[in-house]
Parts: C-alpha cells; sequence; structure tokens
C-alpha cells in the first residue's frame, strides 16, 4: 500500500507521515526534502519539481512491489503525476494544508493542484498533530 501526503511546503507532511509509519507493519519513508538531498535535485522550477515527483512513484512503484508500506511525504503539486500512480498502484492520498505561517512559504508552488476525488482532507490549522492522525487512522478503518 502506499500512503501519498502531499500539500504545501509547512503543512504538516512529513509530520503526519512519520506518526502514520508508527502503525503500519513494514513501513518505509520517502521524504521529498531528503530525496533531493540524496539526488542532489535542488531545482524548484515545474520541470525540477516534476522531476523529483517522477523519481518519487518509481521509487514508490517498486517498494510496494516488494510489499513495503511505502509511506510518501512530497509537495508532488501536479495531480496529474499524483494519479499516474493511483492508476498501477493502491494509494491512500492525504491533502495536508493550513493557513498558518511556518517558514517554508518561499518554497510554495504557484502551480499546486489540490486532489479533487479520492482523498483524505487533513487540515492543519485547526487539528494537532494528535487529532490529524486519528482523522487519517480512522478514514482509512472506514474504507
Amino acid at each position: 500500500m502506499i500512503y501519498w501526503f502531499t500539500g504545501q511546503p509547512g503543512a504538516g507532511k512529513t509530520t503526519l507521515a512519520l506518526e502514520l509509519i508508527k502503525h503500519l507493519s513494514n513501513p518505509i519513508h520517502i521524504d521529498g526534502d531528503n530525496l533531493r538531498d540524496i539526488l542532489k535535485n535542488y531545482d524548484y522550477t515545474d520541470s525540477g519539481r516534476k522531476k523529483n515527483i517522477e523519481n518519487v512513484i518509481t521509487i514508490a512503484r517498486f517498494l510496494d512491489f516488494k510489499n513495503y508500506d511505502v509511506v510518501i511525504s512530497v509537495v508532488a503539486p501536479f495531480k496529474k503525476l499524483r494519479e499516474e500512480l493511483k492508476k498501477t498502484n493502491t494509494v491512500k492520498e492525504f491533502y495536508v494544508h493550513t493557513n498558518k505561517k511556518r517558514g517554508r512559504e518561499n518554497f510554495f508552488c504557484k502551480q499546486y493542484e489540490k486532489p479533487e476525488d479520492n482523498y483524505i482532507d487533513v487540515d492543519t490549522t485547526i487539528y494537532t498533530v494528535k487529532e490529524s492522525i486519528d482523522i487519517i487512522l480512522n478514514k482509512l478503518h472506514e474504507e
């Protein structure tokens, strides 16, 4: 299974991904910032972001095939790319967002396309980390 946390920088994607990992049996985490460091891709243009997402998708497919619970926390602004993974793998998508200023606004993607269907909405403006993870776990158990 693949669990994809998407949203603007500073919304809480990585924080919630790390909390979800505590509830999974065979998890592995792909974080956008870590992947950029490993692959030396510090290009935040549309082209650089697309390359980063394509790398995430390739790695996620491989790890999913190896039966890991893959937890992704990446901005991934382009809905089309996120949807590509959903066509080939089972993906639970979480849209994490906030109205609070958290110091990552200079990395925001102006072209971010939020999910339109088949996702779980998590507003970290109004929910604590514990409340957010409880919402996520409850939604996952409902499905």
